[in-house]
């Protein structure tokens, strides 16, 4: 039995587009992240910017009432805030700040894994450093001329600003008993009944029993049971649910 005229290219087979970045885990699983460019990380940066200036102010106008010694807790109030703002999120909130989550973001690691304690520390430190001479310059020439859009900070601390995927909603199949197949199915051929199983309901009637019609034979039963066995045997690929 070949299915090979309906199987989809896998992801292996598909050419990555540019802004995709590769990295492959221990267990040798590749994952394909998306590294975020230079505008959305700018709005993200400023959605926290002005977050971290109504915090302040509705700080520094409590502490005023409190004199000469509210103003010294209040710069030191304006250090945390400015240092360690960034730093608390990321590393206690997956990766994200306010402005990151806003705009669907997260930093990680550059070989996937969740950001730590050190590394947000070197990428947020090195803020100074990416803000010359002045309006994060250097930052801006940094992301525009790496292929995974880095700044200075990023490249020091190894990490990396990517989308964050939601998790793709389970398969919808079309109601069926499970069916085992009548013969050994490849990987490839496990994928396109499931295939088309799950985009039964984009199809016209008239075309889901043209394709299935042409598995008849393979699946040994009447072209008419062809689309209801195919669904069948996709349940059970698929198990419960």
């Amino acid at each position: 039995m070949s299915l090979s005229s309906t199987t989809s290219p896998t992801p292996a087979q598909c050419p990555l587009l540019d802004t995709r970045y590769r990295v492959e885990t221990p267990e040798g699983i590749d994952l394909i992240l998306r590294p975020a460019g230079v505008v959305p990380r700018a709005l993200a940066f400023a959605i926290d910017l002005l977050i971290r200036g109504l915090l302040l102010a509705v700080l520094f106008a409590v502490l005023a009432l409190l004199g000469q010694f509210g103003m010294g807790l209040g710069t030191i109030l304006l250090f945390l805030v400015t240092w360690w703002y960034m730093v608390l999120f990321e590393v206690l909130n997956q990766g994200r700040s306010p402005g990151k989550q806003m705009m669907g973001l997260r930093v990680i690691h550059d070989d996937g894994t969740p950001i730590g304690w050190a590394a947000s520390l070197t990428r947020n430190l090195l803020r100074f450093v990416d803000m010359l001479p002045f309006g994060y310059t250097l930052g801006i020439l940094s992301c525009l001329n790496h292929p995974a859009f880095k700044r200075l900070g990023d490249i020091a601390a190894g990490t990396l600003v990517v989308y964050r995927d939601l998790p793709a909603p389970p398969p919808k199949l079309p109601e069926a008993d499970a069916l085992r197949a009548p013969m050994a199915l490849s990987l490839n051929e496990q994928r396109a009944l499931l295939g088309f199983a799950e985009r039964a309901e984009s199809l016209s009637s008239a075309r889901r029993q043209e394709l299935a019609g042409i598995l008849a034979d393979s699946l040994q039963v009447p072209a008419e049971r062809a689309e209801q066995q195919i669904h069948g045997i996709a349940r059970g690929l698929l198990g419960p649910t």
